[in-house]
């Protein structure tokens, strides 16, 4: 069964700041780390966020197109996956479990990055 909260409107599905009762979504704070770590000119050419829970924890998954342009796209891809897993990310109330790629690609001055994060609410 499940239940429809009043105050969770589609306009509110991509905010920086609460909504009511609930924690600020970091998926605005994390593209802003991801593009600064991409360089430029990187384009976020798709973002989701959806709320995620387990038994312990409560967070969100993340599904994230990065797009990098210019001559030097293909080394600026290459500098934005090494290391990953291991960078540090800084969201108010939240902290990143888990990010990975899931694909690459390459055209002619272009690159392009999909990435899955899973950020957790930090107690």
């Amino acid at each position: 069964m499940t239940s429809i909260d009043p105050l969770f409107a589609r306009a509110n599905l991509v905010r920086s700041h609460a909504i009511g009762n609930r924690s600020a979504d970091p998926l605005p704070r994390l593209l802003a780390q991801l593009v600064a770590r991409a360089g430029s000119p990187t384009m976020i050419e798709r973002a989701t966020s959806r709320p995620w829970a387990s038994a312990l924890f409560e967070g969100r998954r993340h599904v994230i197109r990065l797009k990098l342009e210019g001559s030097d796209a293909a080394a600026r891809q290459i500098r934005f996956i090494d290391g990953l897993e291991d960078a540090e990310w800084t969201l108010p109330d939240h902290f990143v479990a888990d990010i990975c790629v899931d694909a690459l690609g390459e055209e002619a001055d272009r690159s392009w990055i999909d990435l899955s994060a899973l950020t957790i609410r930090d107690w």
